[in-house]
């Protein structure tokens, strides 16, 4: 196969020994495998070593979000083609295809929005689809923000994977416990502050911007299908954008 045809998969870890044998079994199939590792302390490596992946390491540090060692990653490996995996999602076969039929196209787009099936309490998560994700993607000229919640910056067009083809959607095993989401959530508002600085948000926005991601969440994009977990799902997607504007707010008056 041309090397131009070639996928690297990239995967960054930190103590995620749990999914990530599964992970690691959905892409077997792609011509390399590169697990960008954040110091981890549990069996992590071990794992990623029995199943023959190229390690490299980057510092931990006091990274709040995964993007730096993403970006790291991305550029370490080896072919022209990158796929961006998390360490608890799966490939699936189909996707797998549809991904090399696909770059042999003449006129293939330079990067592609995946979709994802999310779920929370053991019930896929109806508001939470098809959650794009940039994750497909051309090496060359591909720069990754280092913020929280951020898409790479691709050069060329990208394209949609159709929603409805939902054999192509990514599964996210993670079905995070709710002192996990917590303390997430402390990590990522922590980083978007930072993305955010120069937004303008009023007092208003603290009543308007959660309500509205309520509504969205439970009602427009269905959540209210999935029963209580819908219901505390969208209400953790209102109190997220609660506390991320509560904390721009701080940082804009809090001092004097």
């Amino acid at each position: 196969m041309p090397s131009e045809n070639k996928i690297s998969v990239v995967i960054h870890t930190y103590n995620a020994e749990k999914e990530l044998p599964q992970t690691l079994d959905s892409v077997r199939g792609f011509d390399e495998i590169v697990v960008c590792d954040m110091e981890s302390t549990d069996n992590t490596l071990a794992v990623a070593e029995k199943y023959g992946c190229r390690i490299i390491t980057f510092p931990k540090k006091d990274y709040t979000c995964p993007e730096p060692a993403r970006t790291f990653a991305i550029q370490s490996a080896t072919y022209d083609w990158v796929l961006v995996v998390d360490a608890d999602e799966i490939v699936t076969p189909q996707l797998h295809d549809y991904l090399y039929d696909t770059i042999k196209n003449e006129n293939c787009p330079a990067g592609f929005w995946i979709p994802r099936k999310n779920f929370f309490m053991g019930k896929f998560m109806h508001s939470d689809y098809p959650d794009y994700q940039l994750r497909f993607f051309k090496k060359e000229g591909t720069t990754w923000p280092p913020f929280a919640h951020t898409s790479p910056s691709v050069q060329g067009d990208t394209v949609k994977i159709p929603k409805k083809r939902k054999e192509l959607a990514l599964i996210h095993l993670a079905d995070t416990k709710m002192i996990v989401r917590m303390r997430k959530m402390n990590g990522y508002t922590e980083s978007e502050v930072e993305k955010r600085a120069g937004r303008h948000y009023t007092f208003a926005s603290l009543f308007f911007r959660p309500c509205l991601r309520f509504v969205k969440s439970y009602i427009i994009k269905g959540g209210f299908l999935d029963g209580k977990a819908g219901y505390i799902n969208a209400k953790m997607d209102a109190f997220y954008q609660f506390v991320l504007i509560s904390k721009i707010l701080e940082k804009k008056y809090g001092k004097k």
